[in-house]
């Protein structure tokens, strides 16, 4: 049970990392174009998807 535990919180871990760094380029990018609005939705959902991604090759190089 406490294995599980320590597994979800890794995997959350890499989520928020990819959407913190995808927040923080959709920030800059926004301030740059001067569309904040859009940049910022965009770099949520593409750190979401590296945070994923990030979480996947972690798995896969743990079951290895």
């Amino acid at each position: 049970m406490i294995k599980k535990e320590k597994n979800k919180r890794k995997s959350e871990k890499y989520l928020v990392i990819g959407m913190l760094a995808g927040t923080t380029l959709g920030v800059t990018i926004g301030l740059l174009t001067d569309d904040i609005g859009l940049w910022i939705a965009l770099g949520v959902s593409i750190g979401a998807g590296l945070g994923i991604s990030l979480d996947s090759g972690a798995k896969k190089k743990t079951e290895k």
